[in-house]
């Protein structure tokens, strides 16, 4: 108790400091009458107590009372706080982010739109819908930077390009990769069609200039056609079969001819590669067409093309071609 500890602080007389001639004794019959009496005095007041010493100790006696009753010292009920680190929970995903993931995950093997079921493109187009309305870029035309980069196509319904995408279909021809890379400070636009094969791989490009005709149409143009160099692979991969036609086909026969023809290609390549593009120019009247772009943010782009064809892309380097 607080009172203990106070108690020792204070100066305290006890009736030890008598001298030994005043204690008393058990033998009274030496003593004078009057001795007892005078002893009994000495007992009850010290000659060496002052008024000050007896004001001091009713002093403590007071103080001692006062402090019992607060009861014993309480310990602080404050308590430093943990640090913890509290993790604030996931951002919730807006309902536009939501739409664009299913968007994106209805693609899923549909080659671009090649393979997409008639259930797929209603799909496709019901998702389309609901995105547009939600525009965050209402004149994409204005917002020029945005446009600005390279794009990958990940879904379109213009049938135009099904003949160049049927050719991934070829045994042993895959396409790796459509693009369309635009540059807003001189208004062109490149498209990219990239091949590649157990022998080499190559690409076929488009140029052509754009012109705003509106908030959200642009008129293009395209003047120049590029037929990529070959470029050969110095260690040629077969697969064990391919399918044909329904079929599947053993190139296993195949290894030692393959085999043979290997290290030739490796010296052809280095012949092939260092050869410049071929180049032609597109001059006919039907090398043009238009874009409607009816949804642009930072990753995301769909465009309509002429007879109501859907392009949609995904700008590169963007979350979405890899969720």
């Amino acid at each position: 108790m607080s009172v203990i500890s106070q108690f020792n602080q204070f100066p305290c007389i006890t009736c030890s400091t008598l001298p030994q001639n005043q204690r008393s004794s058990s033998k009274f019959s030496h003593l004078p009458a009057n001795a007892f009496k005078n002893h009994l005095k000495s007992i009850n007041r010290p000659k060496n107590l002052t008024q000050n010493s007896i004001a001091t100790k009713r002093d403590f006696k007071v103080r001692a009372v006062y402090d019992d009753e607060w009861g014993p010292e309480k310990k602080s009920e404050t308590t430093p706080a943990a640090a913890v680190d509290v993790a604030e929970p996931p951002e919730e995903p807006s309902e536009i982010d939501k739409l664009k993931k299913a968007l994106v995950d209805s693609f899923y093997g549909t080659d671009r739109g090649l393979r997409a079921s008639s259930e797929t493109r209603a799909e496709v187009v019901e998702l389309i819908n609901q995105l547009e309305p939600k525009n965050p870029t209402p004149a994409p035309t204005e917002a020029l930077s945005l446009l600005n980069g390279k794009w990958i196509l990940v879904y379109t319904s213009f049938a135009g390009l099904f003949p160049l995408l049927s050719r991934g279909t070829l045994p042993l021809v895959k396409v790796e990769k459509i693009s369309q890379t635009i540059d807003s400070e001189n208004f062109t636009v490149q498209n990219s069609v990239q091949f590649s094969g157990p022998l080499a791989s190559t690409s076929i490009t488009t140029n052509a200039k754009f012109e705003v005709r509106s908030p959200k149409r642009v008129q293009i143009k395209f003047v120049e056609g590029i037929i990529g160099t070959p470029q050969l692979t110095d260690s040629i991969e077969f697969p064990e079969n391919v399918e044909f036609l329904g079929q599947k086909i053993d190139l296993t026969p195949f290894r030692g001819l393959i085999s043979s023809v290997q290290d030739t290609a490796s010296s052809v390549a280095k012949t092939i590669s260092s050869q410049p593009p071929l180049k032609f120019s597109i001059s006919n009247t039907n090398a043009e067409s238009w874009l409607l772009t009816t949804y642009l943010d930072d990753e995301l782009r769909i465009s309509r093309g002429d007879g109501g064809s859907v392009f949609v892309l995904i700008k590169e380097g963007s979350s979405l071609l890899t969720s």
